[in-house]
């Protein structure tokens, strides 16, 4: 694997830190100012934050309201529109809902988890073929990817399971399915053993997780195309350990791996602790690395998405909150310049909420997490211009990136804590996007499933998607359009401890100064 020289890494741990100091200072300046004042007669939003953004219903998935990370979406012939949501952990493995009329979803069936230690977080479907990712415990049973037909889309069946536990796997935590032919894992598999084990990190298991094909072309017998993993992180590698993240070590694992019809022959990967990875796979059996960009530290690590937009030459991409409380920093989303594919760039980060501290002490988790990932085979709403996010307590928010230096906020929606649930606060962990613009986004503990609609200027009625745009390229922005960073840099370099010090240090420095935030609400 290329290096960065020392020189190299250096000019990207300030540019790093340089973007999400001016996050901070940003949110700083804006900290006290008002939040949007919710006024609505329903009772489920009385206590909700929000802004361009409604409630159309709220399903708690009978009574299992403990959303994962995976939705998929069937458009019937007759019509109907089946959606598919897997859960956090059991006792139940994935839901089905009618969501025809999203202001009145109804729940279809449930599948249970093969057995109490599978929890089944991801999910994806391409044709009639949905792939049900299974992650057990190191070295028990059952780990894998688990597939069923749809044919009938109410009632799936078991057509097939791909076994890849082992005395050092934990199967399968992330599926991508888009093309009707190959799956995309981060999984472990029977012969893969990490070089670190779970007693050398903050998990189970450490490098545990690596990137596979498996090709679904007969699902009653999947079988694997390819594979690859973090150099240094294998057992047997003569390549380096990569160096540990100082801060909350999650390992160096796949965590999401896309890939899309418009770009088939590459991947890209959020590598937790490892940073950004593209991979060129127009040789399935050889996944070859493009690039890689390891900005951890500064960044406090467990980067999770990296969502392509190929018209404007970016990446998004999201480090997911492990901890509550920000424990382990602020988690940002950044957009990053792939106009070079072999040089990811970092330039931009999303705006803070202005009641980040306020969120960050009210329970939970706080930062980002997932975003809606354009799914190109299925019946979506698809957008280079605006990207939806899932924040946990921060809810569901959106943000207009026609200008990539400058992303805006324009709309987001925070429901009130479920009933029940242990974080006391919401927890939003997924979001998904239809091609009638709603919203689709599920709690990670017991709230279940919301179902929201964005009402950004242009949209009319229910249903009504707003534009989704392209924006520009950014060889199309002025000259005058991209940050001020000189200031920024002087604070960077005044930032000794470093980046990871002041995100941990920000929420504890708020309250010995009794600042408990701003509300949205």
């Amino acid at each position: 694997m290329a290096k960065n020289s020392p020189i190299e890494r250096r000019s990207l741990q300030l540019i790093v830190m340089t973007i999400a100091v001016a996050s901070l200072l940003a949110l700083t300046a804006v900290v006290a100012a008002e939040g949007h004042t919710a006024s609505s007669s329903s009772e489920q939003e009385k206590s909700a934050s929000y802004k361009n953004m409604r409630l159309l219903a709220q399903d708690t998935l009978g009574g299992f309201g403990n959303g994962g990370e995976g939705f998929a979406m069937r458009l019937t012939e007759s019509g109907r529109r089946i959606l598919y949501v897997a859960h956090e952990e059991g006792p139940k493995c994935f839901s089905v809902l009618d969501v025809t009329r999203p202001s009145s979803p109804e729940l279809l069936s449930q599948i249970d988890v093969p057995n109490e230690n599978v929890r089944c977080n991801s999910l994806d479907l391409s044709g009639d073929t949905l792939a049900v990712a299974h992650q057990t415990g190191v070295d028990q049973e059952e780990a894998g990817l688990r597939l069923y037909s749809v044919s009938d889309p109410i009632n799936p069946s078991e057509v097939g399971f791909f076994d890849t536990s082992g005395p050092y796997s934990r199967g399968v935590h992330f599926v991508w399915f888009a093309d009707g032919r190959y799956a995309h894992l981060s999984t472990g598999a029977p012969d893969f053993e990490p070089r670190r084990l779970g007693s050398d990190c903050n998990e189970e298991a450490c490098d545990d997780q690596i990137y596979m094909i498996v090709d679904l072309a007969d699902p009653t017998n999947p079988k694997e195309v390819g594979r690859w993993w973090y150099p240094g992180t294998r057992e047997g590698d003569t390549d380096p350990a990569p160096e540990p993240n100082p801060g909350v070590d999650s390992g160096l694992r796949v965590h999401n791996a896309n890939v899309f019809p418009g770009r088939p022959d590459r991947v890209y990967i959020g590598y937790l602790d490892g940073g950004v990875v593209i991979l060129d796979i127009s040789d399935k059996t050889q996944p070859e690395e493009v690039a890689i960009l390891d900005y951890v530290p500064p960044s406090p690590g467990f980067s999770h998405t990296a969502l392509p937009l190929f018209s404007r030459g970016l990446l998004v991409v999201t480090d997911e909150a492990v901890r509550d409380e920000c424990e382990d920093g602020l988690k940002l989303l950044w957009l990053m310049d792939i106009s070079t594919e072999t040089s990811i760039t970092p330039i931009a980060t999303a705006p803070l909420p202005t009641n980040t501290f306020e969120l960050c002490q009210g329970g939970g988790r706080f930062g980002a997490h997932n975003v809606y990932e354009n799914h190109p085979d299925e019946p979506t709403w698809q957008s280079d211009q605006m990207v939806v996010g899932s924040f946990f307590s921060g809810g569901v928010r959106v943000y207009d990136l026609s200008d990539p230096f400058h992303p805006e906020e324009v709309a987001y929606y925070v429901p009130p804590a479920p009933e029940g649930s242990e974080a006391g606060a919401i927890q939003i962990n997924d979001v998904y996007v239809d091609d009638r613009g709603l919203i689709y986004a599920v709690d990670r503990h017991a709230g279940g499933l919301y179902v929201l609609e964005m009402e950004l200027p242009g949209t009319v009625g229910e249903g009504s998607p707003p534009s989704p745009g392209t924006g520009a390229t950014l060889a199309q922005m002025p000259e005058t359009g991209g940050p001020s960073l000189l200031p920024l840099v002087v604070v960077a370099l005044l930032l000794s401890s470093g980046l990871l010090g002041l995100f941990a240090d920000v929420r504890r420095w708020c309250a010995s100064k009794g600042h408990t935030g701003s509300s949205e609400t």
